[in-house]
């Protein structure tokens, strides 16, 4: 059995996975508003419940809003900000009395789509969040890649390539930096593009919807959207080239972007020979917590938990 967990910042998911991968338990409690201690004890309670009707331990997997520094061993970059600075899989380890893996929830999002969702048997597979923000993540052969300062997958932050003279500088993004994809790239992003626009106020989603039935506003709006992504896109092919990237958050229910991205991202990348294989998550939602669960490997299980 798995256990995997998704510490959000409004609930905590907790669910238990088979050999097979199908769900034997799913729970989730609201995440604590007051201390970092209420949080651990939380996730603590979640887990020794869980454990108590398997009759058995469990591997134990977290996916966080952030991730654990290389250097300090401390959480950094959470959207959750009472995580940061702190020792999060030594506390809850501790807390548990056993060991516990913990994973930025995008990675986790690559990991569960590359082990039995939309990507099951790639290589290669580039995870990619795209809603409140725009995040990403790398599997290699089944197991996340982290890096070396535990950051691997941000192409976020990284600045929107080939930028033409109207894009520059680039609005200003949270990170203190101007031009970051997603700065132009994000939910809220291309709401505000096509509110400048128009006056009007519609949702990412909305918008596309409104392109397909023919507003020209929204249609021009999409069309600088999905050229803008693509030529993000292009970037990680040139760098990884993914077998399969896959599109997870709120922006993902937008067909456009499994249909006008590909053909847009082989013209800007260098020489592909077809179309990269861009797909639509299969587990939605529940990507995240899933890939918690797989962050140990059936031999690591087998050996104790002790990898």
């Amino acid at each position: 059995m798995r256990i995997g967990i998704d510490l959000g910042g409004t609930k905590i998911e907790i669910v238990v996975l088979g050999d097979d991968g199908a769900v034997v338990l799913r729970e989730r409690t609201a995440t604590p508003k007051t201390a970092y201690g209420d949080t651990i004890r939380a996730m603590r309670d979640l887990i020794v419940s869980a454990q108590a009707r398997l009759a058995g331990n469990a591997s134990v997997g977290i996916a966080i809003p952030g991730t654990i520094s290389a250097v300090t061993g401390l959480v950094k970059n959470a959207n959750s900000t009472n995580l940061i600075g702190h020792p999060l899989d030594k506390d809850l380890a501790a807390a548990i009395g056993q060991p516990v893996r913990v994973a930025n929830d995008a990675n986790c999002f690559a990991l569960s789509e590359a082990t039995d969702g939309a990507a099951a048997g790639a290589d290669i597979v580039f995870g990619v969040i795209a809603g409140t923000g725009v995040g990403g993540g790398v599997c290699l052969d089944g197991r996340v890649l982290t890096g070396a300062h535990a950051i691997a997958g941000e192409w976020g932050h990284n600045p929107l390539p080939s930028p033409r003279a109207d894009e520059l500088p680039g609005p200003v993004c949270y990170c203190g930096k101007t031009g970051c994809i997603e700065s132009w790239c994000c939910g809220p992003a291309l709401m505000a593009q096509f509110e400048l626009r128009t006056g009007r106020k519609l949702s990412g989603t909305e918008i596309a919807e409104a392109a397909l039935a023919g507003d020209a506003d929204a249609g021009a709006t999409m069309e600088l959207f999905f050229d803008r992504f693509a030529r993000a896109i292009a970037g990680i092919v040139n760098i990884l080239d993914p077998d399969a990237i896959v599109f997870g958050g709120g922006l993902s229910k937008i067909d456009g972007l499994y249909t006008e991205l590909p053909a847009r991202v082989e013209r800007y990348a260098f020489t592909p020979e077809s179309p990269t294989r861009i797909i639509r998550n299969m587990h939605g939602d529940s990507s995240g917590v899933r890939g918690a669960a797989w962050l140990w490997r059936e031999d690591e299980i087998a050996r104790g938990l002790s990898a």
